[in-house]
């Protein structure tokens, strides 16, 4: 902890000049054009891909084991490259295209074709074809975007890891527990965290607007307004359509066609989640990464706490960003949540400029380090730095 001495404290950190370094940088960027547009379609046909790619192989493993019969080590392995394959156009959807299309990346870009838009990706019927996940896109649209973007580290902030796993560290369980909890969560969080978290956020918004109290807890009960919802709008529309009308596509190759799909999307919602988890977490949580204790007063401040409370993983080619789901440009993304994905790329040099200049740390490291850090602070070994009164 001892390097982090030589950096320029918070206080001191001139803010108002941080702002308008930052800002010049988006200057220098440009605003988005076709070019990036393209590379978005890029990005979604990887993505697709991957996906049918997936599906294609479960239906010749399928056809090979209706007419020849095929071993048992070279149906798992085929089915497991398979569940990979859609675990990662099941990702890329998601990080790849529906974040910064909800961000509204692509809005200002000429002509751009509407389901492009923030107004109307996966909006109402359209989340059928846009983005069928656990998740409800508004919820998340609101969870995310609004609350954890604006509220980084802060009280408000609905994914700050350290707040959220208090429960944990405060049990007095056995290590081996805590850990058991951490992985069990890892391979069933879009499930079990996100699903119910986004829809909570999204009802005490309409609570606060009504002066009601918020909930503070994650609600199943069906026979609760919120059990219902979550069940009826998040859950059951994703698992029927994925577990039962996906697997029933291959019937005309059999009833074991059909269990060999069912196996197949079962895995690959299981890797999707440890993909996610593994990108996604480690972004704004581990020992070296700041919490704050009350809002921000100023833009130079926002612009501070996005580089303090943030870490980025290795970055590079189109295809090492694109396994990340350009999450590990998480630095210049809070920064700036609505460029589209090409410009991160063009901008992470400058911003590192910028944070050389104000003697700021910019933290880039393997996300696979990064996760193990984090995984460290959710079993509670160790502990967010903050910054108080400030």
């Amino acid at each position: 902890m001892n390097h982090r001495m030589s950096f320029t404290p918070y206080e001191e950190i001139d803010k108002e000049q941080l702002k308008n370094d930052i800002e010049a940088i988006k200057e220098t960027i440009g605003n988005p054009n076709e070019e990036d547009f393209q590379h978005l379609l890029k990005m979604e046909r990887w993505g697709r891909i991957a996906t049918f790619s997936g599906y294609g192989l479960i239906a010749l493993v399928s056809l090979v084991e209706l007419i020849w019969g095929i071993s048992g080590f070279l149906f798992w392995s085929m089915a497991l490259v398979s569940a990979m394959l859609i675990s990662i156009g099941n990702f890329s959807r998601w990080a790849n295209v529906v974040h910064p299309i909800l961000h509204g990346a692509y809005d200002k870009v000429p002509n751009v074709p509407e389901k492009y838009t923030r107004k109307n990706f996966a909006k109402g019927s359209r989340r059928y074809l846009d983005w069928l996940d656990w998740i409800k896109p508004e919820a998340w649209s609101y969870e995310h975007n609004i609350m954890h973007h604006y509220h980084l580290g802060e009280e408000e902030d609905p994914d700050c890891v350290q707040r959220n796993t208090t429960w944990i560290h405060e049990s007095g369980m056995p290590m081996w527990q805590r850990y058991f909890i951490v992985y069990a969560l890892m391979v069933t969080w879009k499930f079990t965290y996100y699903a119910p978290n986004t829809l909570r956020i999204l009802d005490n918004k309409k609570r606060k607007e009504e002066d009601k109290l918020g909930i503070t807890h994650l609600e199943w009960n069906p026979k609760k307004k919120n059990g219902f919802e979550l069940w009826m709008d998040y859950i059951l529309p994703y698992a029927m359509i994925k577990f039962i009308v996906i697997p029933a596509l291959f019937i005309p190759l059999g009833l074991t066609a059909v269990f060999n799909a069912l196996i197949v999307v079962l895995l690959a919602e299981l890797f999707t989640n440890i993909h996610s988890f593994i990108v996604i977490v480690p972004n704004h949580s581990a020992e070296d990464i700041y919490m704050f204790d009350q809002p921000t007063k100023e833009d130079g401040e926002f612009y501070l706490r996005q580089i303090m409370g943030s870490v980025n993983y290795n970055t590079g080619s189109n295809l090492i960003d694109f396994m990340h789901g350009w999450l590990n440009y998480q630095v210049e993304h809070h920064l700036f949540p609505n460029l589209p994905l090409s410009q991160y790329q063009k901008m992470q040099p400058l911003v590192k400029d910028v944070c050389k200049n104000h003697n700021l740390e910019y933290r880039q490291e393997s996300v696979f380090k990064r996760a193990k850090m984090t995984i460290d602070l959710l079993v509670g070994k160790s502990k967010m730095l903050r910054v108080y009164g400030v």
